[in-house]
C-alpha cells in the first residue's frame, strides 16, 4: 500500500496534527520551570488522541479533556495547555456531537478556572478559554454543515447529469421511432405497390400464355427483397425501445425522492407491444416532468384497465398554473404522437386545483 492511497494520506495528516498539537504544547511547557515528567504523559496522551478523531470522535473528546485537565490541575499552565482540548472539542463538533464538545469545554474550563490564584488573573483566563471554546464548537458545527453542502451540491450535479444522459437517450429513441413511422408509412406503401403491381403483370402475362419479360419477375423479386430487408431496418431502429413497465418507473422515481403512487384499476392483461412501449413512455415522461416543474409535490399514477381501452392518469399537486398553461416540450409532443399513432387521445395541461395532469386513452386492439 503506498502513499497514493487516500486512506494512508488521511491517517498521516491526522497524525502529523497530534504531533503538532503536541509539539506546541511540549514546547510551551518545557519553558515553565514546575513542569514535571507526568505532565508531559498528560500532554503526550491529551495530543496522541487527536489521530483517532475521524474514527472515534467522543473518545478523543474524553481522553483529550481528561489528561488536559489533569495537567492544568497539576502544573497550572497558560492558556495554551488548552489547545489539545480545544482541537478534540472543534472534531467532535464536526461529528454532530456539539453537546458532547460543549460538556467537555465546560469541564476543562472548570479545571483550568481552579488554577487561577487570584479573582482577576481567573476571570481573564475564563474569559479567554471560553471565547476559544465557543469559537471551536462553532466552526466544528459550520464545517459540518459546509461538508453537508458540498455533498448534497456533488448529488444534485449527478443527478441532473443522469437527467441529461436520460434525456438524450429518450430523444435519440423518440427520433429513431419517427424515424421508422415515416419509414413504415411512406416505403413500405410504395413498395407494396410495385410488388402488387408486378404480381398482377406477371399473373396476367401467364394466364394469356405469354411469356414473363425478366425484367417484370426481376421487378417483383427486387421488391420483395425489399420489403424483407425494409422489415429488418425498422427492428433495428426500434431495437433500443424501452423495457420495463410502470410499476418499475414509480420504484425509480420514489427512490429519487418523489412522493409517487402507483394505483392500477380493472382488469390487468398483457398489452400488445406498441401499447405497452406507448404506456412506458408516458409514465415515464410524466414523472420526469413531475421532479422537474412540480416542486415538493405528490404524484398519483393511475392506469385504469376497460375492455376496449387503458386510461392512463399521471396527477400531481405542484405548482402548475391553469392561467399559465406550460408550452409544449419534445416530451410531450413525442406523447402526442405516440398516443396518435395508436389512435388514442391524449390530455396534458395544469389542473384547476393546482398541479398538472397528464391523461391518455390508448385502445387495447393491435396497432401496426
Amino acid at each position: 500500500m503506498g502513499s497514493g492511497n487516500p486512506v494512508v494520506r488521511r491517517n498521516l495528516a491526522d497524525a502529523a496534527l497530534a504531533v503538532v498539537v503536541g509539539a506546541l504544547v511540549v514546547t510551551t511547557a518545557a519553558f515553565d520551570a514546575d513542569t514535571a515528567p507526568v505532565d508531559y504523559a498528560f500532554i503526550a496522551v491529551s495530543s496522541a488522541a487527536l489521530a483517532f478523531y475521524r474514527t472515534a470522535p467522543r473518545a478523543v473528546l474524553a481522553v483529550a479533556t481528561v489528561a488536559g485537565g489533569a495537567y492544568v490541575v497539576h502544573a497550572h499552565p497558560g492558556p495554551l495547555a488548552a489547545l489539545p482540548v480545544l482541537a478534540a472539542v472543534h472534531t467532535a463538533s464536526r461529528a454532530g456531537h456539539r453537546g458532547y464538545a460543549a460538556g467537555a469545554g465546560a469541564a476543562f474550563l472548570a479545571a483550568y478556572v481552579a488554577t487561577g490564584p487570584t479573582t482577576e488573573e481567573v476571570a481573564e483566563k475564563a474569559a479567554l478559554l471560553a471565547g476559544w471554546f465557543l469559537c471551536a464548537v462553532v466552526t466544528g458545527l459550520a464545517d459540518r454543515n459546509w461538508q453537508a453542502y458540498l455533498r448534497q451540491t456533488e448529488q444534485r450535479a449527478l443527478e441532473a447529469e443522469r437527467t441529461r444522459e436520460e434525456a438524450a437517450l429518450r430523444r435519440a429513441g423518440e427520433e429513431r421511432l419517427r424515424i421508422a413511422r415515416e419509414l413504415h408509412d411512406s416505403l413500405t406503401h410504395s413498395i407494396s405497390i410495385v410488388k402488387l403491381q408486378a404480381g398482377v403483370a406477371v399473373h396476367l402475362a401467364r394466364k394469356r400464355g405469354e411469356e414473363v419479360p425478366p425484367a417484370l419477375l426481376a421487378i417483383q423479386d427486387a421488391s420483395g427483397e425489399a420489403m424483407r430487408e425494409l422489415r429488418a431496418t425498422l427492428e433495428i431502429l426500434r431495437t433500443d425501445e424501452p423495457t420495463g413497465t410502470p410499476a418499475l418507473l414509480v420504484e425509480r422515481a420514489r427512490a429519487a425522492g418523489l412522493a409517487v403512487e402507483l394505483t392500477v384499476t380493472g382488469e390487468e392483461r398483457p398489452l400488445p407491444a406498441t401499447v405497452d412501449r406507448a404506456v412506458y413512455r408516458i409514465v415515464q415522461e410524466a414523472l420526469t416532468n413531475a421532479a422537474r416543474h412540480a416542486g415538493p409535490a405528490k404524484v398519483n399514477v393511475q392506469l385504469a384497465y376497460d375492455k376496449a381501452d387503458l386510461t392512463i392518469r399521471v396527477e400531481d399537486d405542484g405548482t402548475a398554473d391553469p392561467a399559465r398553461p406550460p408550452t409544449p416540450g419534445v416530451g410531450l409532443t413525442g406523447m402526442r404522437e405516440r398516443v396518435a399513432a395508436l389512435g388514442g387521445t391524449l390530455d396534458a395541461a395544469p389542473r384547476t386545483e393546482g398541479g398538472f395532469a397528464v391523461r391518455a386513452r390508448l385502445p387495447l386492439g393491435e396497432t401496426g
